[in-house]
């Protein structure tokens, strides 16, 4: 919160009266970070769908009329909405056990005593200490630094540490990486940076599947003829009575609103809901046990059709550690070993920082000091033995840092080039240019005979005249070891990737090349300054034009630098105003708003638990080499969900269109309900279970529900049409009842079961051994006394044996040229 009419505390740190006042005032740093999605939430999603109002509606009608039996579809309904809400509510426990606060505790300065308080209890002014390791407590100003350095890649995504100094601005959830010092907090809580951002990120949407979309539009289609259908279903149902009086009287209208009812709940494709549901729970389990978390059990789907991976460079790509590269003595060549010793001592035997850390691992290295080699280093330098030794830790202000052996008389100065080789290291300089434009970090070392010099004590140290430049150090970021294999895979899948990083585009560039990321048409990588954007570019209000300009920006790019947390989600707007599906890969608060628009948002484990709560996906291990299994399963659920969706859907019309001849001509319904059960059971519901959870390979095409219905309603329309004329065949001929309703049940199994051999083509062996025995079971029926007196069928006489074989040979040659056309089609489309 901003400091409003509050008086500035001394430096001694604030009283414990001023702190009592910013208490009761509610100025301090509390503040309860979501982790995950709310219960409400997940709940909202699985249970207000268009799917459970229909169904819901029908069983609420059921159970008002009594009759309990008849409401077993309401066990499909339940299940759909627990398969769902078990799911996602397990990824929510998961996820809020990984958030666990990094810093709980911070150290205050109150009546000139440091306090150890919890972070929660920082409050407004408060002067906060600052050592390595810590985290960024709140928001305010640097009052003193001592070789503070301060990881703002979580924020800023700079993967290079920052050195504030005196009256620089410090934010909320960084990391102190080295040194110390005290800032004054001036924003906490709520009104903190990194809750800002994460404030904004909160509200709540969806993962927009494609799967789900289609389902919900031909269930919003249905919904439109459902009740007109049901009424005049009723209606003929109660005719058949004799009047509708009669019926009333007789009680017999139960009997014709359960009938309704029935055809209503054919009509929709349950089955498929369900399926759907258990097959993203299935790869959800899948998934989770590769170390990846599903917060929507949508999402798997996701990633098998995202076409654009937008890349976050730090924690993504890189681990956000930086590594030793080449070390070159002044001429290019290899470095001494004297060198290497003094590299050593600089970096071993002063404060940890960064820089100092990857060069003290890197030097372990065998092929250059080695464990034990590095162990006497520092000890001595070169070879003039120990003596005592002089030291300047690195200093931002100063940016360099020095070791003098008196036993020997040599100093050695590591620091940045352009101050450290200013004098008389001009070509080394030069050569420490252009290495460092490749977009690496270069530090230089020099060595003088001469020590550094000091007007009086208390001044800073001045270096030496006669320094000469004695090698350059090159540090890379260090690249994730399965990045490139990943990204090689995304590629050949068609996916364009574009690495995005607060960093400079050079230093974005040459990590991309390094971690194997190549352009779309396999040219040379452009790189793109976020700064040169259109204007307007990530204001948070930008208009159809300026997402149109920023597009055009955008779209020819595979790097880009300088890139602001704002302006990462307007690209991502951007890329999706172009019909791309875009995922976004991040860690950090400053990529949770990209996050949280991108069509796939996937955070790493370690990241902010801001970031985590928004994205759909979580890394737990922050493995990126589990997202082609992301895909794998994405494409399994996509392939044999629209196996089975042509099987749901294709009883979705040849139900409706016998619901409607039935209610139009009043005729008696063709099938007892048990009948009907075991058409949908061995053609739909007992093969479309094994359908839905075989392994498939197929590559996502879009266009899933053009695809579907372009099978399904013909096809439905056919076994529909096959079906009532054989009914209306036989009962105008007054073949026996229990023949007739056998005839139409064969026939219609029989389309059923080849519209399935058309779902599961290429028949392998399991599927075709699939089909042979739904088919079996269904012969079975006819054969068995038992069986056939349970579902109330007839041995069908010479004459119905006839009728059956022409139109089930009917059905079978109308869906081939259905399946044959419309494969012609495709192949001409595509």
């Amino acid at each position: 919160m901003s400091a409003t009419n509050i008086p500035q505390a001394p430096v001694t740190g604030l009283s414990a009266a001023q702190v009592a006042e910013r208490v009761s005032a509610g100025r301090t740093n509390e503040y309860r970070e979501r982790t995950s999605r709310s219960v409400s939430q997940i709940l909202r999603a699985n249970v207000f769908t268009v799917f459970n109002a229909i169904l819901g509606a029908a069983l609420a009608v059921i159970l008002v009329l009594g009759r309990w039996g008849d409401g077993l579809f309401g066990v499909v309904l339940l299940l759909n909405t627990a398969t769902g809400t078990v799911a996602e509510i397990r990824a929510k426990r998961a996820l809020d056990r990984l958030a666990v606060l990094e810093t709980p505790r911070a150290v205050v300065l109150r009546d000139g005593v440091e306090r150890e308080v919890a972070v929660g209890d920082v409050v407004l002014d408060d002067i906060v200490r600052l050592s390595a390791g810590q985290q960024v407590p709140a928001d305010g100003e640097v009052i003193t630094s001592d070789g503070l350095e301060i990881d703002e890649s979580i924020l800023t995504g700079e993967s290079r540490p920052v050195r504030p100094e005196r009256g620089a601005r410090v934010m909320s959830g960084t990391t102190v990486t080295a040194g110390t010092g005290l800032f004054r907090a001036s924003a906490v809580g709520g009104d903190a940076y990194a809750h800002r951002l994460a404030r904004e990120a909160r509200r709540y949407s969806l993962v927009v599947s494609e799967l789900q979309a289609g389902t919900n539009r031909v269930l919003h289609w249905i919904s439109w003829v459902i009740i007109p259908v049901a009424v005049v279903l009723v209606w003929s149902q109660l005719r058949l009575s004799g009047s509708i009086g009669q019926a009333w009287s007789t009680g017999e209208w139960r009997q014709a609103v359960v009938v309704g009812i029935a055809g209503v709940v054919s009509m929709v494709p349950q089955g498929l809901v369900l399926l759907t549901s258990v097959n993203f729970a299935t790869a959800s389990l899948a998934l989770a046990r590769r170390n990846v978390l599903v917060q929507e059990l949508p999402a798997v789907e996701v990633l098998a059709r995202v076409d654009t991976l937008c890349l976050d460079k730090t924690g993504t790509i890189t681990t956000g550690r930086i590594r030793l590269g080449e070390i070159q003595g002044p001429d290019g060549g290899q470095a001494l070993p004297e060198v290497l010793a003094a590299l050593a001592v600089l970096t071993g035997t002063g404060e940890s920082n960064a820089t100092a850390d990857a060069i003290v691992e890197g030097l372990k290295e065998p092929d250059r000091l080695g464990e034990q080699g590095l162990r006497g280093a520092l000890g001595s330098v070169g070879e003039c033995g120990s003596g005592r030794v002089e030291s300047i830790p690195f200093s931002s202000r100063r940016k360099w840092s020095a070791i003098r052996d008196e036993a020997c008389g040599i100093t050695w100065v590591l620091g940045a080039p352009e101050i450290v080789l200013a004098a008389h290291g001009a070509p080394v300089l030069e050569r420490a240019r252009r290495i460092a434009a490749q977009g690496v970090r270069v530090v230089a070392l020099a060595r003088s005979c001469s020590p550094w010099t000091q007007a009086s004590e208390g001044d800073e140290p001045r270096l030496p005249g006669d320094l000469e430049a004695a090698g350059i150090v090159v540090l890379t970021e260090e690249i994730r070891p399965d990045a490139a294999e990943t990204l090689a895979y995304f590629r050949q899948q068609g996916v364009d990737a574009k690495v995005i990083s607060g960093d400079s585009p050079e230093t974005v560039t040459a990590v991309a090349r390094q971690a194997g990321v190549t352009a779309a048409d396999g040219g040379e990588l452009v790189a793109l300054d976020a700064r040169t954007l259109p204007a307007g570019a990530g204001s948070g209000k930008e208009t159809e034009e300026d997402l149109n300009r920023l597009a055009d920006a955008v779209e020819g790019a595979s790097v880009l630098g300088r890139v602001t947390p704002e302006q990462k989600r307007a690209l991502v707007r951007a890329l999706k105003s172009r019909g791309h599906v875009v995922a976004m890969t991040g860690d950090g608060v400053n990529d949770a708003l990209a996050l949280k628009d991108a069509d796939l948002g996937i955070a790493m484990g370690n990241g902010a638990p801001a970031t985590k709560a928004v994205a759909r996906l979580v890394l737990l291990k922050g493995e990126f080499s589990a997202l082609p299994g992301v895909v794998a399963q994405g494409r399994r659920v996509m392939a044999n969900t629209e196996r089975i969706a042509s099987l749901f859907l294709a009883k979705t019309i040849y139900a409706s269109l016998i619901a409607v001849v039935v209610a139009v001509t009043a005729i008696t319904y063709p099938f007892l309900p048990r009948q009907f059960t075991v058409v949908s059971s061995l053609t739909i519901g007992i093969p479309a279970f094994v359908l839905a959870l075989a392994p498939s390979s197929q590559r996502y095409r879009e266009g899933f529900l053009r695809r579907v219905l372009s099978l399904c309603v013909p096809a439905g329309i056919m076994a529909g049409t096959v079906t009532l004329a054989t009914y209306l065949w036989l009962t105008l001929t007054h073949a026996p009842r229990a023949q007739v309703t056998t005839a139409t049940t064969l026939v219609l199994i029989t389309c059923g079961l080849w519209l399935l051999t058309l779902t599961a083509r290429p028949l392998t062996s399991w599927r075709l051994g699939l089909v042979v025995l739904m088919g079996s079971i269904a012969v079975l029926g006819v054969v068995s006394p038992p069986v056939r007196a349970f579902f109330e069928l007839a041995w069908p006489s010479p004459g119905v044996w006839w009728v059956i074989a022409l139109m089930a040979g009917l059905a079978i040659g109308g869906i081939e040229l259905v399946h044959i056309v419309r494969r012609r089609i495709v192949r001409n489309r595509g």
